[in-house]
């Protein structure tokens, strides 16, 4: 039986933030350091304060949240004992703040019906929206996924408003993460008819404003419909589930710390390609939703193969127009780093959780062709 996953509630505008506290008086807000200094943070706390509200301000936020910060923050949670916990920021507050919440009520240190809001302030994870979470074992240079029924948040805030300050790197970066998050549900193997309807609205959103969003950082219409877009795309992906991308992305960002959205827009032409059978010739099934994507950014051709490969070439030149990378060793990472990870980096790659819905079976000596593939943009496998 198909179950189909979401936000309880998602609410639209800052007029709605009353909505999101009614009933809860102790509320523990997890944001990074820069959230609380720049005074963004401000625009939730100052209605908390207008409500009369008890709150406490948590900022021990890392840019990959590791086992030692959420474990940290677990002791801040049960020492509050809040009976609502908001995320307020980017993908690294959100997943920390799960997280914490999870392993808060597992080992009984807080009640089970403490509610999880969360208010994204970057347009890209779609955390807000999902039973995701990716921590980091900073020992061992492994990422995490936790996917857990219970870190589905209970409500969301989308408010454009949040994500004026983000600069055009950062919205590049994030804006293809939320594309690869719905092109990857569309080809996972759980896609369903109501998942591919958020990813296909979500694909058409970012087509139109993602260039936008990146050249007019104050255009607040692009920011809303990218904001959607990333909310539509984390719909998509709870259900239908990730792939190959994420689970490549993943290990470069724990061995690399390399921000995941540029990890993902990296390796995105690459697994289409080899999921596509592009590379390989291979009568791929996927290829048909590649097609199937490369007409909704209208730039499919006459035949079923000739449009996934205009797929590939369109998403390699919208990292060029956003200015992010197209190849592993721009993002700053050695030969000598990439030779020395690349085994465990395979190796990763091959057990993370999101490989399990990837429509095309992959097996490690795959996974490091592509690895290769993708350091200088070649087929060469001497680089090294």
């Amino acid at each position: 039986m198909s179950v189909f996953k979401g936000a309880n509630c998602v609410y639209m505008g800052a007029e709605d933030i009353d909505k999101l506290f009614e009933g809860n008086e102790r509320i523990f807000i997890v944001c990074d350091p820069f959230m609380a200094d720049s005074g963004m943070s401000k625009y939730l706390t100052d209605p908390l304060d207008e409500l009369k509200k008890d709150y406490v301000l948590y900022t021990k936020v890392g840019a990959d949240p590791s086992t030692e910060l959420v474990a940290e923050g677990v002791n801040a949670v049960a020492e509050y004992k809040p009976d609502c916990m908001v995320a307020l920021g980017g993908g690294a507050a959100i997943d920390e703040c799960k997280a914490m919440k999870y392993f808060s009520q597992t080992q009984g240190l807080i009640d089970e019906k403490v509610k999880l809001v969360v208010v994204p302030t970057t347009s890209g994870t779609g955390s807000e929206v999902t039973s995701f979470a990716v921590i980091t074992d900073t020992e061992k240079a492994i990422k995490y996924p936790l996917v857990r029924d219970e870190i589905m948040p209970d409500a969301a805030l989308l408010d454009a408003q949040y994500t004026r300050t983000v600069p055009p790197s950062i919205t590049a970066a994030t804006g293809m993460d939320a594309l690869t998050h719905a092109i990857e549900a569309i080809v996972a193997t759980n896609a369903t008819d109501f998942s591919d309807a958020a990813a296909e609205k979500s694909i058409k959103l970012i087509r139109s404003y993602l260039k936008k969003c990146y050249l007019h950082p104050d255009d607040m219409e692009a920011r809303q419909k990218m904001h959607d877009a990333a909310t539509l795309a984390g719909v998509a992906f709870t259900n239908a589930g990730l792939g190959l991308v994420h689970a490549m992305a993943h290990a470069i960002g724990a061995h690399f710390h390399t921000p995941h959205g540029r990890c993902c827009a990296v390796m995105l032409p690459y697994v289409i390609s080899f999921n596509a059978g592009l590379y390989d010739g291979v009568e791929a099934e996927a290829c048909k939703n590649y097609a199937r994507i490369a007409r909704l950014i209208k730039v499919d051709a006459s035949t079923v193969r000739q449009s996934a490969y205009m797929l590939v070439r369109t998403i390699v030149h919208f990292n060029d127009e956003l200015g992010v990378a197209n190849k592993i060793v721009d993002l700053g990472v050695s030969k000598e780093e990439f030779a020395a990870a690349l085994d465990d980096m395979v190796d990763a790659a091959s057990k993370d959780a999101t490989l399990a819905t990837n429509p095309r079976e992959v097996t490690k000596e795959q996974i490091r062709d592509l690895y290769l593939r993708a350091y200088y943009g070649t087929a060469n496998k001497t680089i090294l």
